[in-house]
């Protein structure tokens, strides 16, 4: 006994059957009165199977006289009888007769009759195998029947509806069996087999069947289902992880209860300034000053401060030594919610440097009895209030001017109070924690076009000098070339650009040095210009004239060169000097924007609308002081265009609650807000420790839409070089708000950077260095305020370190366009259903829009204008509902190798061993390598193009110009519209007279010459 065994590997490029474009094939193969099936692979027009079809074969010698019948099938799920697909057989006479000897073979499908549209191929293995032992019988069968015509035997296929199968057991293979009989005209018995896929085919039938005897069941109508490893999926889009995703959120605010822009103008200030916070209500105690106090001193003096204490919060004013009437105008705010008492103690006391402070009176407030104040209400006239002793007795000297109200964090007092969040920062460190506003410092260009000196003086009278000129401005070195001939009087003609800011104290360095040798100068001579006496040119205005300039010895002192100026002869320098206003100095990186106005505020157009952010709250932030055994101080900053915003600090908060609302003025909708959240190092005396950075938010204001409110919550990510880290959430309120409609709408005509960056602009080799420099200024003037944004918070919100490499972001970016050119994939794939008649019905649609178009050549634009409409309305109702935030998926940060990640945070130069560098060397000459082959490519192709004319292929280039010759003289004589639809419908043909082999003009190209074999 003997066994033959057919393996259904796979199946391309067959013909769709359903009427939607697809087609549910499986396969059938007959051989010596056996019949098997595949199982069913919906919508695929190339499925894979893998599965093998194991027939009883009883003698060697008969199998060369059979015939192996292979048919394709369409599954259709509606009970009618499949659709024929193709078929192939195939002669015993050429099986092997060995597994070892069987390789995969194609065979192409043929037609059943002449009106059949059949196309594509199938991949068999077939060979022939001796069993030994007893005859190899299949396992325990399922039986059904099918009816059959006289025709034709027709199969009707099962669908499988059990999908919940054990994922341990093992993938089966479905097996028809039909045992055949003399031609009779009632039914005939099919039966269904179930083997395992690890099922030896030795294996013997259960004792309870009978050999040879298929098992007759009732229940023949209800087909199993396919087990997992059987089911082919179609690959889900990678989806970001819900953690990383944005929250909607619905806190109750005044914004969301005011739907019309009618109330909401004829609101109160206060609710509709304050209206994208939650309300929060505080106890204000105002100390202003006191007077007459007693004696307490030996001195015959005291050193008063103010004590105020509510519950067990405790608040003090600075001591002034020896003042009887001292003047402190310190304001304290503690929260409604965390109210201890109802009781409010302010109390004097004399600061003693030795011994206990002394107690000179208190003055206890019933809060019950406080007023209510809110803004716009005038501020509260502050009290005299007589102090008591300790047993509740008037004193006879001293009072202390008070006020106390209870009001909310709109008050006007609000930002420079001291809270109660913050009663453990001491009083030098308590002006770190309160919320103020910053402004970034106003930036220009210097432009200096450094032309020619004149009468150099080297030290060596024999010598020429090797000029070159080093200009600093600030901290910025700028230096020419030398130049083209050495003499003693160069020229240059080189324009230096450098960032200077208002105002304008620095001086301008300009030095003429002669270059001996490499790395050794000899200054010739230097020049000291303050920044203030450069003129300023105004937009396109006409250039300052060039002056010349005395340069001085540098061996002489400043008193010296003064009073040699009456000599004749000095060494002279020609220089043109301008401050450019017309420019918008560039600070942040040009992705993400929040200001891109020009530096003179004449040259500023009218805003169009206004932006309003409310900081609510945040959550699940990660304790950033675990190591000091503390939690996390966090607080915000903002930044738009010029001006930046922070948040007060909460101490020990995890969890923390803001409820500040800030607004800018909104020049241009295609801006980026930014949003961070730091940990707070200055709360204790700990030295000079950094901010820590928690997370940042970005929005850009084009995808808001005008007067709605979004509140959502953000991820706060940080990438670190241990990977994708989450520090918590940021609750935000957003509303853009548009004052001029017609405004608003014309700014998308308008260039993006003010008019000089288009009538002069900056060499691109400078703009990365200049945005640099912008950076490091902005930085460093915003660290010398009071309190200090400091320099890491500002780097951190600029992004200074965003043009350094990072292979994680060059995946990102090679991501984007992969997904920007899938549309265009998708229209290509289109186009070749249409043509290849994937749905006979809609390419019958397109040839006649098609024919349409071609005789009315007027209604093409008018068409695909009118289709970009449709679709867009289609989209209206798929359009985004929430604002952009920091996606982790599209920036390949979920899944960064650790090598990668630690790469990107590696210094620049290098601080990492040489054989990890040598690592990323290779990895990235390997990455460079297949952008060197995608480059080659791509010039080849263009070179073909080239080569159609050049005559390098003197036969090609004469069947091109011949052929170019007979089409333009049957292009003159026949009408275009003629020449279109016989391309059109050639391009649209059946693929019935279609071939699978290159076309003509596809060969006639690919034979054309190029360079790459002339590189070495």
């Amino acid at each position: 006994m003997s066994k033959l065994v057919v393996e259904i590997v796979d199946a391309s490029d067959l013909m769709p059957k359903d009427g939607q474009g697809s087609a549910s094939p499986f396969v059938e193969v007959e051989f010596d009165d056996q019949r098997q099936r595949t199982q069913t692979r919906f919508k695929d027009l190339n499925p894979q199977w893998n599965e093998k079809l194991v027939f009883n074969v009883g003698d060697f010698r008969r199998l060369t006289n059979k015939t192996i019948d292979v048919t394709v099938y369409d599954d259709r799920r509606d009970n009618q009888p499949g659709k024929f697909l193709g078929r192939v057989k195939i002669s015993g006479a050429v099986v092997p007769l060995s597994e070892s000897e069987a390789d995969v073979q194609r065979y192409p499908l043929d037609k059943r009759g002449l009106f059949s549209h059949i196309k594509g191929d199938i991949a068999l293995r077939i060979y022939a195998a001796p069993v030994d032992g007893s005859d190899f019988i299949p396992p325990p069968v399922e039986e059904f029947a099918v009816k059959e015509t006289k025709e034709e035997k027709q199969f009707e296929p099962q669908e499988f509806h059990n999908h919940n199968q054990n994922p341990n057991q093992n993938s089966f293979e479905e097996v028809y069996v039909e045992t055949m009989k003399p031609k009779k005209k009632e039914k005939e018995t099919r039966t269904f087999h179930s083997i395992g896929a690890q099922q030896s085919f030795e294996a013997k039938p259960p004792s309870h069947l009978p050999p040879n005897q298929p098992e007759f069941r009732s229940d023949f109508m209800r087909a199993p289902g396919p087990p997992p490893g059987a089911v082919m999926q179609m690959p889900l889009p990678p989806r970001q992880n819900p953690e990383f995703q944005l929250i909607e959120t619905s806190p109750p605010l005044a914004a969301r209860r005011r739907q019309s822009y009618y109330y909401r103008s004829s609101g109160d200030k206060t609710s509709s300034t304050y209206d994208l916070v939650e309300q929060m209500h505080y106890l204000y105690v105002s100390v202003v000053k006191a007077r007459d106090l007693p004696v307490m001193d030996v001195s015959g003096s005291l050193d008063p401060y103010v004590e105020v204490k509510l519950g067990n919060y405790k608040g003090l004013t600075k001591h002034l030594e020896k003042n009887q009437n001292p003047i402190w105008k310190q304001i304290f705010a503690f929260s409604k919610e965390r109210l201890q008492s109802n009781l409010l103690e302010v109390t004097v006391k004399d600061k003693d440097l030795i011994t206990k402070d002394d107690f000179v009176g208190r003055v206890l407030i019933d809060l019950t009895e406080v007023p209510l104040r809110v803004p716009p209400d005038s501020p509260l006239a502050p009290q005299w209030y007589r102090l008591e002793d300790k047993k509740g007795m008037k004193t006879n000297r001293g009072e202390v001017m008070l006020a106390v109200w209870m009001g909310t964090q709109a008050d006007e007092s609000f930002p420079d109070a001291w809270h109660s969040d913050a009663h453990r920062v001491s009083h030098s460190n308590l002006s770190n924690t309160r919320s103020k506003v910053y402004f970034s410092p106003k930036l220009y260009y210097l432009r200096i076009h450094v032309m020619e000196a004149q009468d150099l003086v080297p030290s060596d009278k024999g010598r020429v000098p090797d000029a070159i000129v080093k200009i600093q401005a600030g901290n910025q070195m700028r230096a020419t070339r030398t130049p083209q001939m050495r003499t003693m009087s160069p020229q240059w003609g080189e324009e230096l650009m450098f960032v200077v800011s208002e105002p304008f104290e620095d001086m301008v360095i300009v030095s003429v040095d002669d270059r001996i040798g490499p790395g050794k100068d000899e200054i010739l001579g230097r020049l000291f210009i303050p920044v203030r006496d450069v003129p300023v040119r105004q937009e396109t205005g006409k250039m300052p004239d060039p002056r010349w300039f005395n340069l001085q010895r540098h061996s002489m002192s400043m008193e010296e060169e003064t009073e040699k100026k009456k000599e004749k002869f000095s060494s002279k320098i020609l220089l043109r000097l301008c401050i450019e206003a017309g420019y918008h100095v560039l600070d942040e990186s040009t992705h993400f924007s929040s200001d891109l106005q020009p530096s003179s505020k004449h040259l500023r157009k009218p805003s169009i609308g206004l932006l309003e952010l409310g900081i609510l709250s945040a959550r699940n932030l990660m304790p950033m002081k675990a190591k000091d055994g503390r939690m996390t101080d966090p607080y915000c900053v903002a930044k738009y265009g010029n001006k930046w915003v922070r948040t007060r600090t909460l101490l020990n908060a995890l969890a923390p609650k803001w409820n500040e609302q800030y607004t800018w003025e909104v020049h241009d909708p295609c801006t980026v807000i930014t949003i961070g959240v730091f940990d707070n190092g200055q709360t204790n005396d700990g030295g000079d420790s950094k901010d820590q950075r928690i997370g940042k938010v970005r929005v850009r204001l084009s995808t808001l839409e005008t007067d709605r409110v979004y509140t959502h919550y953000y991820p706060l990510l940080v990438l670190t070089p241990g990977g994708l880290k989450k520090n918590g959430e940021l609750q935000l309120a957003l509303r853009y708000t548009c004052i001029s409609f017609v405004n608003m709408m014309a700014q998308y005509g308008r260039p993006l950077l003010p008019k000089m960056h288009y009538v002069q602009p900056i060499p691109v080799r400078h703009i990365d260095l200049l945005r640099h420099q912008a950076m490091q200024i902005v930085a460093t003037r915003l660290s010398r305020s009071e309190p200090p944004l400091r320099r890491e918070v500002v780097e951190y919100m600029l992004d200074v370190d965003y043009h350094m490499f990072s292979l994680r972001r060059s995946k990102a970016n090679f991501s984007r366009i992969m997904s920007l050119l899938s549309s265009v994939t998708l229209v290509c794939k289109w186009f070749n259903d249409i043509c290849t008649w994937r749905n006979p019905i809609t390419t019958c649609l397109v040839h006649v829009l098609f024919l349409i178009l071609v005789c009315y050549p007027e209604l093409i634009l008018p068409t695909i204008f009118l289709y970009l409409f449709v679709i867009g309305m289609w989209n209206y109702r798929y359009r985004p509902r929430h604002p952009p935030h920091m996606d982790a998926r599209v920036s390949q940060a979920d899944n960064a190798h650790p090598d990668e990640l630690d790469e990107e945070f590696d210094t620049f130069p290098t601080s990492r061993p040489a054989d990890i560098v040598r690592m990323r060397y290779d990895r990235l000459r390997s990455v460079g390598g297949r952008v060197q082959t995608v480059v080659g490519d791509l010039a080849t192709q263009g070179e073909r193009i080239q080569a159609l004319l050049s005559w390098r292929d003197p036969r090609a280039t004469a069947l091109f110009i011949v052929f170019s010759l007979i089409w333009a003289v049957f292009i003159y004589i026949t009408p275009f519209q003629v020449i279109a639809i016989l391309l059109g419908l050639f391009m649209l043909r059946h693929p019935r007279f279609r071939s699978r082999m290159p076309s003509v003009p596809a060969n006639f190209f690919k034979r054309l010459p190029a360079k790459s074999d002339m590189l070495l």
